[in-house]
């Protein structure tokens, strides 16, 4: 039986980062906890978030690594419970916003962090969590409106941890944020974006509302062409508020689950010492992973087409690829730095993955290995 649930606050516009002070406030937010990275420091966000928050915070952990891990965030929680902190603001990408979630669930549950992974069953075991705000600064992810975060373990593990009490109680989704990000990283988390939409449409699981959502921010992000226009000019407002839009569309839509890209892409980005881009990954596996499921759901690859203004004959991947290839993602999993030896790594921890559940199509180690093989080039 469908369970439906779009249970957060968002704040969305230009400018909405004025409302900082009064969401924290009305929160309960008096010594708040900022988390982000170096990156955002670099570029000056981080001092407008704390011009905007009126006071100053308890705390600041300003190095959170890509692809969050379970070793750092110990770091950051001990340091959010050495300041008194009473809450928490995530600034940055999904990276970020993942690792405050990580920061909130251990400061307000017993260790370990593995016993709450979803794919154990642990979402029944988190309660609440310290009162969190995020705010992104990429259009990609959607982290600051979802059920849930991603970490690596120190097991090795890329785990997925998903509850509603994992949602942040506010969003303040700016786009005035992301004018200035590079337009590589502007296509790369694009595509996040618009790989959470199509896989959350393609998974078997019954929400029509969010599928309903996926498909808009499909049209939103490839019909409408405000991802191409978005990568083409930064500083664009319109199309920046159209891609912020469709992330976040994407993250409501991806509660219905993900697939076989997200499992592929979660595998090969526990990989540290490769410094892979989750949304990039995204972007190289999905054309392969659309050929594979061709003729597994018929009526919604006809409604795919039509969301991203393509004829009625077009090949799904080749047009994913068509548009890779506009805006600049790298052709193939070689040109990013995986090699075949990453290979069976990469198809065992996919079998594993919480989203490769969503597929709908069944996949194989065969499957995915040979995904692979086509993908790295």
């Amino acid at each position: 039986m469908p369970v439906i649930n779009f249970l957060t606050t968002c704040i969305f516009d230009s400018g909405a980062l004025e409302r900082l002070e009064v969401t924290a406030q009305k929160l309960g937010i008096k010594r708040a906890f900022i988390v982000t990275d170096p990156g955002i420091k670099a570029a000056g966000i981080l001092d407008k978030v704390v011009d905007a928050l009126g006071s100053a915070p308890a705390g600041i952990f300003a190095e959170t690594v890509a692809n969050p891990t379970e070793k750092q965030a110990k770091i950051a929680t001990q340091a959010y419970k050495d300041c008194g902190a009473d809450g928490i603001i995530a600034v940055g990408g999904g990276s970020s916003m993942d690792h405050a979630k990580a920061i909130g669930l251990m400061a307000s549950h017993d260790e370990p962090l593995e016993n709450y992974a979803a794919i154990i069953g642990g979402a029944k075991k988190i309660g609440k969590i310290p009162p969190l705000i995020a705010i992104p600064t990429t259009a990609g992810t959607g982290s600051e409106v979802s059920i849930g975060m991603i970490t690596t373990m120190e097991n090795g593990r890329k785990e997925t941890f998903a509850s509603p009490n994992l949602i942040p109680l506010t969003a303040i989704c700016d786009p005035e944020l992301t004018i200035g990000l590079p337009s590589f990283l502007t296509a790369a988390t694009g595509m996040d974006a618009v790989t959470h939409c199509i896989e959350a449409v393609l998974t078997p699981s019954v929400n029509p509302p969010a599928e309903g959502i996926g498909y808009d921010g499909i049209v939103r992000a490839l019909g409408e062409g405000w991802l191409e226009r978005a990568v083409k000019d930064g500083s664009d407002p319109e199309a920046r508020w159209h891609m912020m839009m469709a992330s976040y569309e994407g993250a409501l839509a991806f509660v219905k689950g993900l697939g076989g890209v997200h499992a592929l892409s979660h595998a090969a980005g526990r990989l540290h010492e490769k410094k892979l881009h989750h949304g990039t990954l995204n972007a190289i596996f999905l054309p392969h992973i659309l050929r594979f499921h061709e003729g597994a759901a018929d009526a919604k690859y006809v409604r795919l087409r039509q969301a991203m203004g393509l004829k009625p004959s077009a090949d799904l991947g080749d047009a994913i690829q068509d548009l890779n290839d506009a805006i600049g993602i790298p052709k193939t999993l070689s040109d990013i730095g995986l090699t075949a030896a990453d290979g069976p790594g990469i198809v065992a921890f996919a079998l594993e993955d919480l989203a490769h559940s969503g597929n709908p199509r069944e996949m194989t180690a065969d499957d995915y290995a040979k995904v692979y093989e086509t993908a790295l080039g």
